[in-house]
């Protein structure tokens, strides 16, 4: 089987003022579907940028990125944007809600980019909300909202879109224990259901046992690639 995800020696560096950062050195690695795939590691080892390149958000400075068989590189932007809203979902540690919309507003309203009539999109939404758990809570605000509610309704949004890519930055950093369990179980479960490409990078070590596989990041570069076999129940 052919991996969702590769990476094929990529650098990445960046500069500020007279300072050059090496952030990614030679990195290499191949990602499956229907896993969880952690990126595990220290705050500046590279890990946001080696989900931004490959979710085609940043361009390397050398080596090459696949997803799903398209090389990135030979995208124009526009065919990268495009790849991006139909390919590919986004869960960020900052939740990303509209204040003034509910919750079944905010799954909705991405869904009118992809062409899906209101209706469609509705459907779409409250099948996404429910799938997190959100059944009950679908006509409330961000404000009336836990953090670990948030996290959800956002996982829900990219979830109605139906990815084959699904990439989560430091999704828990903001979440106390039991909350962060909830997301990265869900993350897991729609891994395994709809056989999406989850990658997800953190430096929360409470993760660990939940991915499918780890990877170590340390100074742009793999330390370690292990498979985690004992799994939390979903």
């Amino acid at each position: 089987m052919s991996a969702a995800l590769i990476a094929d020696h990529l650098s990445k560096s960046f500069v500020t003022g007279a300072v050059r950062t090496e952030v990614l050195r030679g990195l290499s690695v191949e990602v499956q579907a229907g896993e969880l795939t952690l990126v595990s590691g220290p705050s500046g080892c590279g890990k946001s940028t080696l989900l931004a390149i490959l979710s085609a958000l940043l361009r390397p400075d050398g080596g090459r990125a696949f997803a799903l068989g398209q090389d990135l590189a030979r995208l124009s932007p526009r065919e990268r944007e495009r790849f991006r809203l139909r390919h590919t979902g986004f869960v960020f540690q900052g939740f990303n809600l509209f204040p003034a919309l509910d919750a079944i507003e905010q799954v909705a309203l991405p869904l009118g980019y992809l062409g899906l009539d209101d209706a469609t999109a509705r459907r779409r939404a409250t099948a996404a909300l429910e799938e997190v758990g959100l059944a009950s809570r679908m006509r409330l605000r961000p404000a009336e909202l836990s953090g670990g509610e948030k996290q959800r309704v956002a996982i829900a949004r990219a979830l109605a879109k139906e990815p084959q890519l699904l990439f989560a930055d430091e999704p828990t950093s903001a979440l106390d224990a039991a909350n962060g369990q909830i997301v990265i179980d869900t993350l897991h479960r729609i891994a395994r259901t709809h056989g999406a490409t989850v990658l997800c990078v953190s430096h929360d070590q409470r993760l660990i046992s939940h991915a499918d596989r780890v990877l170590a990041m340390e100074d742009g570069r793999i330390l370690s690639d292990r498979r985690i076999t004992a799994q939390a129940p979903a």
